[in-house]
């Protein structure tokens, strides 16, 4: 590949530099993306066309200098191949006509077939791949089995998982059930991504952080690590739970080649729990975006000088990148890791 500097740094290589890339980085602050958007007419339309779905991929790499790609998709691909209804509602999000609520709905639920149901999602992969011609790796992802039964059961976004919670409380094997059945469906569609041509894989575990943390370590840590585990060697996976930083000890053993932090938990901190073995990605403040270059400049500084020395931070945001964002402040902050990080990478005087 001519860079491979994030794979590297997942197999726990040296590298000249800290590799980077954002969350949601092919995404409507981008005016390229609104206009393929608008055109396309259905978020689905984009996400289900395997041309569109490349195209949007590949945008912010023309723009910026990336060292990755992420396949542009949803996480609620895997629920929708299920026969739930999704459905996108303008300035509310998504939607699902037919919610899962009780153990008979779960017991109903197909477990898709990776190349039929979701086989638009391997084309995308497999034309980005070809489309990308080594540049830089691609990275395939998956929401994780307790986010995606969060939207499964309450039907749509969430602010306090009230239906979700109750179910786990008071019908925990329905729950767990559910909580199975998704677990087979993310580990055979993730390893379908990977031999389409996915060179890492990540979990977005975006509502892990909600729950009770022996609640957690159940409900969403457990089938995490299954996932890992099915994976096996055929590709590094790297594991995000928003609101976890609490949890970092038990994310130790479970088998992810690297973990994402969001903002709220200090590098260095996560560095000491975590050990060598282990690669950190992130942690910027998406909201530091919308000040001043000379400001994401230097807090860009501070992340780097947080990680410190060493060969194993992955540099992105702590979350997604926020529609309202200016392309050019993402350039700084992509600018200024190019700019600062190489010292980090050099031998301790």
């Amino acid at each position: 590949m001519k860079n491979d500097l994030l794979l590297r740094v997942l197999r726990g290589e040296p590298v000249p530099r800290t590799p980077v890339w954002m969350m949601r980085q092919a995404g409507r602050y981008l005016p390229e993306y609104r206009a393929t958007r608008e055109a396309a007419g259905q978020f689905m339309t984009l996400c289900q066309t395997p041309e569109l779905a490349c195209e949007v991929t590949l945008q912010p790499l023309a723009r910026f200098r990336l060292d990755a790609a992420i396949l542009f998709s949803d996480i609620l691909t895997i629920p929708d191949a299920m026969g739930l209804g999704l459905s996108f509602v303008p300035g509310e999000g998504p939607a699902f006509d037919r919610p899962v609520r009780s153990h008979a709905d779960v017991q109903a639920l197909p477990i898709p077939d990776m190349h039929d149901d979701l086989g638009y999602v391997m084309q995308a992969v497999r034309l980005i791949r070809r489309e990308l011609d080594g540049s830089v790796p691609l990275i395939g992802f998956a929401g994780s089995p307790w986010t995606l039964a969060t939207y499964m059961i309450e039907g749509q976004a969430s602010r306090d998982f009230a239906a979700a919670k109750t179910l786990l409380y008071q019908e925990p094997r329905t729950l767990h059930l559910l909580l199975d059945k998704l677990a087979r469906a993310v580990t055979a569609y993730l390893l379908a991504q990977i031999e389409a041509g996915a060179q890492a894989v990540m979990l977005f575990d975006s509502w892990g952080g909600s729950l009770a943390w022996q609640a957690y370590r159940e409900y969403s840590l457990a089938y995490m690590q299954r996932i890992i585990t099915g994976i096996g060697d055929k590709a590094p996976v790297i594991l995000f739970t928003k609101g976890g930083g609490n949890w970092l000890d038990m994310m130790k053993d479970s088998g992810a080649a690297a973990v994402g932090l969001d903002w709220t938990t200090p590098l260095a901190s996560a560095r000491s729990i975590l050990g060598e073995n282990i690669a950190l990605q992130g942690n910027l403040d998406p909201a530091i975006l919308r000040a001043s270059p000379d400001i994401i400049e230097n807090e860009v500084r501070r992340v780097l000088a947080d990680y410190g020395h060493g060969h194993r931070h992955i540099f992105n945001l702590g979350h997604g990148i926020t529609p309202d964002i200016p392309p050019e402040h993402a350039a700084a902050m992509i600018e200024a890791v190019h700019k600062h990080s190489p010292q980090y990478h050099k031998e301790h005087p």
